[in-house]
């Protein structure tokens, strides 16, 4: 076997690990949803800032495109394969990178979570409400995914430079190079 199978089986096991401990994470505390919240008042712990609500969100944020599970599960499951692709085939192997394997272990924790309850249940399980600013209520998985994506705004905006991006993303010419 070649070095760069050995370090993709690595890199692919550690991810997949991760992976699943943060989903085990995110469907447990929507089992604790169900379990303490479904059909129970809010817990409130902060009135009129932060409390625990139980919702099935049968739409994508806020609330939108209700009912299109066919269409959720279908992106969802490409979105998840290109993940995939790209966290094994695309991220060098420097340590600078890391960040983007820990961006991607993230989206796809936050993408299956959800995936499993909308292919399972019809519907996703939320449950954290910020009152104060009148949020939409959100779940783990969802938590996952709005880090990773912020974190990617902020590394691709003053972190990596055109260089980086290059060696990620060779142009024809790059390709040509080598």
């Amino acid at each position: 076997m070649n070095m760069n199978y050995n370090r993709k089986l690595k890199r692919g096991i550690i991810g997949g690990i991760v992976s699943i401990l943060l989903i085990l994470l995110d469907q447990y505390t929507k089992f604790l949803a169900v379990k303490y919240l479904q059909n129970q008042p809010n817990i409130v712990f902060m009135k009129g800032v932060f409390e625990l609500q139980y919702l099935e969100n049968r739409g994508a944020a806020f609330g939108i495109m209700q009912g299109q599970k066919l269409f959720f599960v279908l992106f969802t499951s490409i979105a998840m394969i290109g993940i995939i692709w790209f966290f094994l085939n695309k991220i060098p192997e420097e340590k600078k990178y890391r960040f983007l394997d820990i961006i991607c272990v993230m989206l796809f924790a936050g993408g299956i979570g959800n995936l499993i309850d909308r292919v399972r249940l019809n519907y996703v399980i939320d449950f954290f409400y910020f009152s104060l600013i009148d949020f939409p209520i959100f779940n783990v998985a969802d938590i996952y995914v709005t880090v990773a994506a912020f974190v990617m705004i902020i590394l691709g905006m003053f972190y990596y430079k055109d260089e980086d991006y290059d060696l990620i993303f060779p142009s024809k010419k790059e390709q040509g190079k080598k």
